[in-house]
């Protein structure tokens, strides 16, 4: 724990929002998704909807999936759409768990990603730079009970996300808001090593 972040606080989070609005690329894809799945394809019903958000999604955000038609597939057989408007949490697992070509993948950064860009507000998103954040916090205050594999079950990162924003005071912040925050501050803190 070499590494010293600055503590979180309303004026880290706001710095880090102007940060995100002043960057370009990630505003406007940002702008494109919301586009894209608030106004052009805003149900699950049809695969090639299903197709173009996952495809798009894959490409903004690297999230290596290489088989988009399975997973697809698999979120049109899934019927998502009633779960996602009642905020089912345990539908970001069952996207996540996917076979393709007899084997069982999971893409649980995805499929956090992907009924994010539905409902902001109702499910944050998961990748590694928010667990490194979340970790390394954690560490120094104990904010919450998690342990690492803890973050891979979709409730219970919420839980731990919800956590944050109450013990760091930043209830006046989305969770929309929050993941920007969270996700700049793994990005710069904690990147990866390749």
């Amino acid at each position: 724990m070499n590494t010293i972040v600055p503590k979180p606080s309303k004026e880290q989070v706001s710095l880090y929002l102007n940060k995100w609005d002043n960057l370009e690329n990630y505003s406007l894809q940002e702008d494109s998704l919301d586009k894209l799945f608030f106004e052009l394809c805003p149900n699950n019903t049809s695969l090639p909807d299903i197709l173009i958000k996952c495809s798009c999604l894959n490409d903004f955000y690297s999230t290596n999936i290489y088989s988009i038609y399975d997973v697809g597939k698999h979120i049109y057989e899934l019927n998502i759409d009633n779960r996602l408007h009642q905020g089912d949490l345990n539908l970001v697992n069952d996207i996540a768990d996917v076979t393709i070509k007899n084997k069982k993948k999971r893409f649980y950064s995805f499929a956090s990603k992907y009924c994010s860009h539905h409902f902001p507000d109702i499910y944050p998103i998961y990748d590694s730079y928010v667990e490194k954040v979340l970790i390394y916090f954690n560490k120094i205050d104990r904010f919450s009970s998690f342990r690492k594999h803890d973050l891979k079950d979709y409730t219970r990162f919420k839980s731990v996300i919800l956590d944050f924003k109450e013990f760091y005071k930043l209830d006046e912040y989305s969770i929309k808001q929050i993941d920007k925050y969270i996700w700049q501050l793994g990005k710069e803190y904690f990147p990866r090593k390749y």
